[in-house]
């Protein structure tokens, strides 16, 4: 497995984008890491009418049968699972997204916080000099949003918006959720032919 990657889905609007983002990860064999919110739950259910079972080793063997996951490549953690790899900046992967990233998560790993795994995966990301990207779906932005991505950003964390280009001509949701999957995927390294890149349509 090429690329060790932490993944979280918080309680912003876009649960597609964290689950496509899930999907692909594991077919391009990465070793994932999936935390996951209650409200992540929720939104999951609300948006996508899908019921991932709440217990985390049912829910990683769900996810591995759905996705064809390879035995051992899927790992779901519990979300104050304080021994779990992510939490120790001795075992955690370099690169974390969250997707979709609530104000509140966000605002939180701004601060510092670390009240749970997600919080706590994200500060030690940051702490090593790690990649972290965060896909907040939330319009208007308040001024109290923009400076706390303004601090990130500053910290070396990238903010990717759920803003879908138009340019390639998208035909369906489904298309406009691939142009950010992929954009993350380039971000991470990890080579993807979801979307072509600008000039390269035909290639």
């Amino acid at each position: 497995m090429s690329h060790a990657v932490t993944l979280a889905m918080t309680g912003a609007s876009g649960a597609a984008y964290g689950v496509g983002l899930l999907q692909a990860l594991l077919a391009a064999g990465c070793r994932v890491y999936l935390l996951r919110s209650a409200a992540a739950q929720v939104v999951i259910t609300t948006e996508l009418g899908e019921d991932w079972p709440e217990e985390e080793a049912a829910c990683e063997r769900y996810l591995s049968e759905r996705f064809a996951a390879a035995p051992g490549q899927l790992s779901v953690c519990r979300k104050l699972d304080w021994f779990a790899p992510v939490a120790s900046g001795s075992a955690a992967p370099k690169q974390m997204v969250i997707a979709p990233c609530s104000m509140g998560t966000l605002s939180a790993i701004a601060h510092g916080a670390s009240d749970n795994l997600i919080e706590r995966a994200a500060d030690v990301v940051i702490k090593e000099r790690g990649q972290l990207i965060l896909m907040p779906r939330e319009t208007p932005y308040s001024t109290i949003h923009l400076q706390n991505m303004l601090n990130l950003s500053q910290l070396g964390v990238t903010i990717m918006p759920a803003s879908p280009g138009f340019y390639h001509q998208p035909d369906s949701v489904q298309a406009l959720v691939d142009f950010m999957v992929a954009r993350v995927l380039d971000h991470l390294g990890v080579g993807q032919q979801l979307v072509p890149r600008w000039g390269m349509a035909g290639e």
